[in-house]
């Protein structure tokens, strides 16, 4: 049997301009990569990207280019940098901040868009969620809607978009507010107003985060009746499974940042509930889920009043926060060990916020103030306590993500795997994975040493991290000892007097 190879995903791809905003970002990385490397055909990506830090466009693009990331890419397909297409923009702008040339040239020649910028900051005031989340989605649509070959529209939400749905199923639902209002609102009122109207809008959402982002599937749900939409619903997303790096990873978040600091010795106690469930999701499947989305809408013929096609992309293999935390500084202990550690790795989980800050103000704070006092007076910078402060104000934000569980419909799932040409599936297949099976924690944690806390990773170099760790253990244990020893030394001559 043959199959049509105008059907391939590669081939769909070849020809195709992309339009990606969040060029910058986590994901957005993985899919310029994904993109250059598995569909060399592509005519060309426009990149949405603003100046930041004292760098242009062009300054952050090279940068960016010359991440580990791209190694392989820099190898195979050099000469695929030259379909990069830096544009000049902002998603907190009006009109994403387009000039009118740029605006034109992308109307012209882009066929397909993969909005994935957000802000995914949840303490970001109202005014700016909504701007660089939901009106920016309005724009995109409205840009999309002048372009006359587009194929497909895929919006990055967020599984947790709805989190008053136990069961979030694979369907756009009624926003918690009216989105055109909203905007008309964020434009018109001062902050100072628009503060004590958050409170009321907050009532209905965790923060400004998931309240923008539920408001933008709405956005995108009402244009999909005149354009091809598909909206996909990545939950919590972590480190790479395959391809191009096992492990690779770019930022800190929640579970990475409370994993870093339990691993390092330094955070002693987290805000969470220890039975809940982690979903996390490896980048590398969300890329690929994107491109097979994208490619699915573009193969679809009519899209005249049609909802958007929507996929949760999450994970099936799940454990809780307790078995996470467990696994990672197991895994850590015996084959993957950090450097550099203060004390041996332990965090105590809890979901009792008195509790909680108690526990911060005696195991986390008071010794990272008496280590910064040290580190003063021996001329070095003190920093503990400025990071354990900023950990903790991440903690409490998104400690309400582990007061809950949520299941996912995996319906859209499985019917776009089943549509994946057998030649494809290697490079695009995003169903279920093992964790244990595929190194994935291992690798993980590699990727963390290596990407974000810059520490070598050969074999060698290893060796010498367990062996100063031991001895660490070792102290650690000698010092417990001495104090248990004091404490019921105490308590035994306290006895003795009174019984005198």
């Amino acid at each position: 049997m043959t199959v049509d190879s105008s059907k391939m995903i590669p081939a769909f791809y070849a020809g195709q301009s992309i339009f990606l905003t969040g060029a910058t970002g986590f994901l957005g990385k993985m899919l310029i990569e994904k993109i250059l490397r598995s569909c060399p055909d592509v005519r060309e990506i426009f990149l949405l990207i603003r100046p930041k830090k004292g760098l242009s466009v062009n300054e952050r693009l090279e940068k960016l280019l010359n991440l580990p990331l791209y190694d392989k890419l820099r190898e195979e397909h050099f000469s695929s940098f030259e379909k990069i297409v830096p544009i000049f923009g902002d998603t907190s702008e009006k009109e994403l901040g387009l000039s009118i040339t740029d605006r034109q040239m992308l109307i012209e020649r882009v066929t397909i868009i993969i909005h994935a910028a957000a802000s995914v900051r949840f303490n970001n005031s109202l005014k700016y969620a909504i701007c660089a989340n939901t009106r920016a989605t309005r724009d995109i649509c409205i840009l999309a809607q002048n372009m006359k070959n587009l194929k497909a529209l895929v919006y990055v939400s967020t599984a947790f978009a709805h989190v008053n749905e136990p069961f979030v199923d694979e369907k756009v639902y009624p926003p918690i507010a009216d989105w055109q209002k909203i905007i008309e609102i964020i434009e018109t009122l001062d902050e100072h107003t628009l503060d004590i109207f958050s409170a009321k809008c907050l009532d209905y959402a965790p923060n400004t985060y998931i309240f923008s982002k539920n408001l933008a599937e709405s956005v995108v749900q009402e244009y999909s009746s005149f354009l091809p939409c598909a909206i996909v619903r990545p939950s919590i997303v972590g480190p790479s499974l395959y391809e191009p790096i096992p492990g690779w990873i770019d930022n800190v978040y929640g579970p990475i940042g409370i994993f870093i600091g339990g691993g390092k010795g330094i955070l002693r106690v987290a805000y969470l509930n220890k039975t809940a469930e982690q979903n996390l999701i490896p980048v590398d499947i969300v890329t690929r889920a994107i491109l097979v989305v994208v490619w699915k809408l573009g193969l679809t013929t009519s899209i005249t009043g049609s909802s958007s096609f929507v996929l949760n992309c999450t994970s099936e293999h799940l454990r809780t926060y307790e078995q996470d935390i467990k696994i990672l500084f197991d895994t850590s202990k015996n084959e993957m060990p950090m450097e550099g550690v203060l004390w041996t790795p332990h965090t105590i989980l809890t979901d009792n916020f008195v509790q909680f800050y108690t526990l911060t103000i005696l195991l986390n704070i008071l010794p990272a103030i008496l280590i910064d006092l040290i580190l003063k007076f021996s001329g070095r910078r003190p920093m503990l306590f400025q990071l354990l402060r900023r950990i903790y104000v991440a903690n409490c934000a998104v400690s309400y993500f582990s007061f809950h569980n949520w299941k996912y419909s995996n319906a859209n799932r499985l019917f776009l795997i089943s549509l994946i040409p057998p030649e494809n599936q290697e490079k695009f297949f995003f169903g279920s994975f093992d964790v244990i099976k595929s190194n994935y924690v291992v690798n993980s944690i590699r990727g963390v040493k290596q990407f974000l806390l810059h520490e070598d990773v050969n074999l060698r170099k290893l060796d010498a991290v367990k062996a100063y760790n031991k001895r660490m253990y070792l102290l650690v244990g000698v010092i417990k000892t001495i104090i248990y020893i004091g404490v019921l030394w105490f308590i035994y001559r306290q006895i003795y007097f009174y019984t005198l």
